[in-house]
């Protein structure tokens, strides 16, 4: 792959070269929306697919995610050299050359994605592995975050799509347990970006990206991220009424108390210490949730 070949001329050690691509194909962010993927199949009702194909829906959503990661990165390097978290980033600094090779890797890991989505599961799966790329490397990246505040609300349709792919693996038609869970994956993202982007406020607005507390202040920010927080959890709960069962209802009842917790102790004190405290909280409860919803089919199913 290209990205192995600008590495290799780069040098370093091999950690550092993983440590590098994991980094610009944002491997992290990756294997979260893999598991938002295998939650949607596992809530689904119908056959379980083979082992094979949930592997290959895993792998699919991996690859997709690291494309849009990748061109993410590679789309917005001018940005992130005005900021100070993103400014060592290889396209910045030099290390990674942006140029056609590069776009090719990442337009054939988004192919192989696809293609093997397709092949192997079916042309829905195939479908929302490419939207959720899509959404989030071109509409988010390219079209909305340099423009409007929105950015990150319809950017949230990204791991939306993930939920809708592991789910069409089980059934295209798509019941409401997975759709609720998409639902709740659109309205976790925006009080989850929107926490860090309060932390680290002053460096969007080096770099001139609106930000919902670049744009309106931290106050009118935290009570935002209180608003949708909320409803993110009222969301979270309607599962529950829908297949999924005590464990499931327990994981979104504990998660989504720790994230209103946070959330209004955000509103109180709004500033960096308690953003960053609610930005971990959403992780924590994006975390309960998925595993509390896959752990609820396989021990109570």
């Amino acid at each position: 792959m290209a990205a192995t070949n600008f590495a290799a001329e780069n040098g370093g050690g091999v950690r550092t070269t993983v440590r590098r691509l994991a980094s610009v194909f944002k491997l992290r962010i990756g294997v979260a929306i893999a598991l938002s993927a295998l939650a949607g199949l596992v809530v689904t009702p119908g056959p379980a697919p083979s082992v094979w194909q949930i592997l290959v829906v895993a792998l699919a959503v991996i690859l997709s995610s690291a494309s849009a990661g990748a061109y993410n990165h590679y789309a917005e390097a001018d940005l992130d050299a005005r900021m100070t978290r993103t400014r060592n980033r290889p396209f910045v600094t030099g290390t990674y050359r942006a140029g056609p090779l590069w776009l090719l890797s990442i337009f054939l890991l988004l192919a192989v994605a696809v293609a093997g989505a397709g092949l192997v599961v079916n042309a829905w799966v195939a479908l929302y592995v490419f939207l959720g790329a899509f959404v989030y490397g071109i509409v988010y990246t390219v079209w909305l975050k340099r423009r409007t505040w929105l950015n990150i609300v319809v950017g949230g349709l990204s791991g939306s799509f993930a939920v809708l792919a592991g789910a069409a693996a089980v059934d295209p038609a798509l019941g409401p347990a997975p759709i609720l869970l998409a639902v709740v994956l659109f309205l976790w993202t925006p009080p989850h970006f929107w926490s860090l982007a309060m932390a680290l406020r002053e460096d969007y607005a080096a770099a001139g990206v609106p930000m919902l507390p670049v744009v309106v202040g931290d106050a009118r920010a935290a009570r935002a991220i209180l608003l949708n927080t909320a409803l993110l959890v009222g969301a979270s709960i309607l599962p529950f009424f829908f297949g999924l069962g005590w464990i499931y209802l327990a994981g979104a009842i504990s998660g989504g108390g720790l994230f209103l917790w946070k959330s209004v102790a955000l509103v109180r004190e709004p500033g960096r210490p308690r953003a960053m405290a609610n930005f971990h909280a959403s992780l924590a409860q994006l975390g309960l949730l998925l595993l509390a919803a896959m752990l609820d089919r396989w021990l109570l199913s």
